[in-house]
């Protein structure tokens, strides 16, 4: 039996600053997770990686993370790793930790 598709994201970093980034529903790349456009469908979610993908002028390391879609209609995320990248760098406050 198949397993259910889970919602993904598309989450890479930024080439010259380093931060994390979220892909949006306009194509864009927004450093707030609750910016991210979730998939809905495997298909979905290969479109938007391979538009992702075309973009290493801009991006590096970009793949597909699991979330959640909260009551706000928003992507939350499932893995603690990704708990932890949308909290920014964590050996000094700086970045989103700093706000």
């Amino acid at each position: 039996m198949a397993r259910a598709f889970t919602p993904k994201i598309v989450t890479a970093n930024d080439l010259l600053v380093g931060d994390v980034i979220y892909l949006t529903r306009s194509g864009a790349w927004s450093r707030l997770h609750e910016e991210a456009h979730p998939a809905t469908s495997e298909e979905q979610a290969r479109t938007m990686l391979e538009h992702a993908q075309k973009q290493s002028d801009r991006i590096v390391g970009p793949y597909l993370a699991d979330v959640e879609i909260g009551d706000d209609d928003r992507p939350h995320p499932v893995h603690f790793r990704e708990v932890f990248r949308t909290r920014g760098p964590s050996n000094y406050p700086h970045g989103k930790q700093a706000q």
